[in-house]
């Protein structure tokens, strides 16, 4: 792609209303714009960054045996009403009537429709275990939008759903999905901690959730150093139950949050399979939540500096960035030819605007790509050119002709982060 048939509206001042470093970056950067307030538009280099967690998510969560579907948004309030959570959840739905009368909904989450899709669809033992999940647009009316991506109106999540036939088998469910996330997190170049938690409005037993550690996390995890033992600020603990030490407390930011939540819905939505004794049970059920848009901004919080985001590579909207200094000439050839000899292999941005250097390398910091191949006349005089890497600051002098194996060599030594 070059940066003039591009659509990346950068901006050189802080935005108004900005209280985090990865709000004020992605909008500065050009990832994405406020149509009201805690509801996003999402540019084509935040599309970009999102498809890539989606893909990351999808990858780990295909590998895990876990089958993807989509649930509708609209839903029915009927179900709500049936588990009890109507009123639980009080004025954070979007509800609404529609011109036939019915009372529906904008899904805050999809635990009741679920529910009633397994109530409908699985009858044997022999179905299960089933996991299955989706990658969908939630809504929930917040009383005090804030931090850009981190606490919207609408947000994207990642939610997955098993049924088991008994609490061994949930066990199991729990502990894939448990280790499945990890994988993913780590993927994602993520510096994160699994505490124990409350299950909360969802319900159920045993619950943990995904802190990414971040000085602008409105959660407080509970933590100690010597074991390094954690738990949510929810679960009442003063000392740390493995060596009795005091807990220290850190921000975090919310990424993931999964829950056994045994028969709490296929309880009372009747949700029931014959086992092998032909017997009729409840479904056992398990719930696993993930942030997928919030975990943009998660990442930015740990991965920025002063002149920008730094984003990981498996992440970034491209993986190099290719600024020649001068429009015409020879500059400009020899940075042609590099893109052509590279796009075949890798996601490039050139930069061949007709602008001044200095404008080129602060909008190739700002928007995090982790690698800058940079064309000077200055050192194409002795054929050779210059790379950055992002992360670090790094600066390599290399020969034009041996371009194509040093950048391989320097994606590799840059590696997932």
């Amino acid at each position: 792609m070059f940066w003039t048939k591009a659509f990346i509206p950068t901006l050189k001042e802080i935005p108004e209303g900005a209280q985090t470093a990865s709000h004020s970056l992605l909008v500065r950067g050009g990832f994405i714009r406020m149509l009201i307030a805690g509801v996003y538009t999402y540019l084509p280099l935040g599309w970009k960054v999102l498809n890539n967690i989606e893909k990351i998510i999808r990858q780990e969560m295909d590998a895990s045996g876990a089958q993807e579907l989509l649930l509708s948004a609209l839903q029915p309030q009927e179900l709500w009403i049936n588990s009890g959570r109507n009123k639980e959840i009080g004025q954070v739905m979007f509800r609404f009537a529609d011109r036939r009368g019915r009372n529906l909904c904008l899904g805050p989450t999809h635990e009741e429709i679920i529910t009633d899709l397994a109530k409908k669809n699985i009858f044997s033992y022999r179905q299960l275990p089933l996991i299955l999940y989706q990658i969908q647009v939630k809504f929930r009316d917040e009383i005090r939008p804030r931090f850009g991506l981190l606490r919207s109106c609408e947000f994207i999540m990642k939610d997955a759903y098993s049924f088991d036939c008994n609490e061994e088998g949930l066990k199991m469910s729990y502990k894939k999905m448990r280790q499945t996330y990890a994988r993913i997190f780590k993927r994602l170049g993520l510096t994160f901690v699994e505490v124990e938690a409350d299950p909360g409005l969802m319900g159920g037993g045993i619950s943990h959730e995904f802190m990414a550690v971040a000085a602008a996390g409105e959660d407080i995890v509970k933590y100690c150093k010597s074991c390094k033992y954690s738990v949510s600020s929810s679960v009442a603990t003063s000392r740390c139950p493995n060596c009795s030490r005091s807990l220290e407390k850190i921000n975090a930011i919310e990424i993931g949050h999964i829950f056994q939540l045994g028969t709490k819905y296929s309880g009372i939505q009747e949700a029931h399979f014959l086992n092998a004794e032909g017997k009729e049970k409840p479904l056992i059920m398990g719930c696993y939540g993930m942030g997928v848009s919030r975990i943009i901004s998660a990442i930015i919080e740990q991965n920025n500096d002063e002149d920008g985001i730094i984003w990981p590579t498996e992440v970034s909207p491209y993986k190099i960035i290719i600024l020649p200094l001068e429009r015409n000439g020879r500059v400009y050839e020899v940075a042609l030819g590099i893109y052509n000899s590279l796009k075949e292999d890798f996601e490039l941005l050139m930069d061949e605007r007709d602008e001044y250097a200095g404008i080129k390398f602060k909008d190739a910091d700002l928007i995090g790509i982790p690698l800058q191949i940079i064309i000077s006349s200055r050192l194409l005089r002795e054929n050779k050119i210059e790379l950055k890497i992002r992360r670090t600051g790094e600066r390599r002098i290399l020969k034009s002709d041996k371009i194509d194996e040093v950048i391989t060599t320097t994606m590799k030594d840059i590696g997932p982060i």
